[in-house]
């Protein structure tokens, strides 16, 4: 079964027309390792479901990348962009492996809603769980000093470092390679 579908009937219940509806509409595109789905400057209109690979966000600060987030299977992406203006980003999004995207912008949205309106409640939920769940690791990041950053991430996402470097991760938790060498060997030690 699809991954997306699977996600939706995680919020709903689907009849097997809006299921193939859903499976009709979906245009999936594949992204090369290297391959940018933005870059600073440009301005991002659409919005991305992983079905497959590994999307890095990062910003550049004075010249250095700073990693924010991954983007893996099941994670939303959303457009930072539905203004209707062409607002430049300071963001980057860079494939870190092989992609597959489920791609939908706001036209691609209006004109499924309009077969199935019931869809604007689930875009709603999409919303609020993606909000959630980035505020959520936000907050954690906000209070949390960098070795407790770390216990998250092998908590809640351990497949992440089998598939990024470990200096990608440094970055992600706000330090230098060398001191999340040391944060591991004090806990390999404990």
């Amino acid at each position: 079964m699809n991954r997306l579908i699977k996600y939706f009937q995680e919020i709903t219940h689907l009849t097997d027309i809006e299921i193939r509806d859903l499976e009709d509409s979906m245009e999936i595109v594949s992204y090369s390792k290297g391959d940018y789905l933005l870059r600073e400057g440009q301005s991002m209109k659409n919005t991305y479901f992983v079905l497959k690979g590994c999307i890095r966000h990062f910003k550049l600060e004075d010249g250095e990348e700073r990693t924010t987030d991954f983007f893996m299977e099941d994670h939303w992406i959303i457009a930072s962009d539905d203004s209707g203006d062409e607002a430049s980003s300071f963001e980057n999004l860079i494939c870190e492996e092989d992609c597959e995207l489920v791609l939908g912008n706001q036209e691609k949205s209006d004109a499924f809603m309009e077969i199935h309106p019931r869809f604007e409640s689930v875009a709603i939920k999409v919303m609020e769980k993606t909000f959630f769940q980035q505020r959520s690791d936000w907050i954690s990041f906000q209070t949390g000093a960098p070795e407790e950053r770390y216990k998250n991430l092998i908590n809640k996402r351990p497949d992440i470092f089998q598939r990024v470097p470990l200096y990608q991760i440094a970055s992600y938790i706000g330090v230098k390679p060398e001191s999340l060498s040391r944060i591991r060997k004090r806990l390999s030690q404990q």
